[in-house]
């Protein structure tokens, strides 16, 4: 009888060592951490303690992972709250950086509206050629990587030669009117594989605040 043979005896025989529990004891095999045997039991109670600090460790970063979130989910909230009590327009774009700046410890922010009457002499207002707009309208989702070679680095202006990763966060519904661009010196702060349900979220907020306000 081969070894696949027993193998193949005991899956379709799973009652086997319940009528043979003396085998159990029996039976020693290598220690999976050393070279001694040991008994078949004491082998199966180390594999549970192995599979045992695995779910640990897997639970461990689930709970990281949730709390992250959930500090995530109230800043984005604060953020929302400004943006409902801003009055006008400077007061809305105010509060992005702020809370941007402040409370998400984003380093580097530019925005830019197009096609709206935005107040005069407002950074935010600065011509972007229609290349970068058609350019923003193709993304439709925020988007995250490095620095080098992006078009729109040149938004952060002296401090674009710091910038090594950045955000877009294209702004408007159903059609473009603007951009949010977030900038760090950080190369993994923003990273092509990251998540983007938040960043969607303060968009969606950010573009709806100050749509309503011009």
């Amino acid at each position: 009888m081969s070894p696949d043979d027993v193998a193949r005896f005991l899956r379709t025989h799973p009652q086997f060592f319940d009528e043979h529990p003396e085998l159990l004891e029996s039976i020693y095999v290598p220690h999976p951490h050393g070279g001694r045997a040991i008994a078949l039991t004491e082998r199966q109670i180390l594999g549970l303690r192995d599979k045992t600090r695995a779910l640990e460790a897997k639970l461990a970063d689930l709970i990281r992972m949730a709390t992250e979130n959930d500090a995530i989910a109230e800043k984005v909230h604060r953020l929302g709250l400004a943006l409902i009590a801003a009055h006008d327009f400077t007061s809305a774009v105010q509060a992005v950086y702020f809370h941007l700046r402040e409370d998400f410890a984003v380093p580097h922010v530019a925005l830019r509206v197009w096609g709206k009457a935005v107040p005069a002499g407002a950074p935010e207002g600065f011509a972007v050629e229609p290349a970068l707009r058609d350019r923003v309208e193709s993304i439709g989702a925020p988007q995250c990587g490095p620095a080098a070679g992006n078009p729109f680095l040149e938004w952060f202006g002296e401090a674009s030669e710091h910038v090594r990763s950045m955000a877009l966060v294209p702004l408007g519904q159903t059609r473009s009117f603007g951009m949010l661009a977030f900038g760090a010196e950080d190369p993994q702060r923003f990273y092509a594989e990251m998540g983007t349900l938040h960043l969607r979220r303060i968009g969606e907020m950010v573009g709806g605040a100050l749509a309503a306000r011009l």
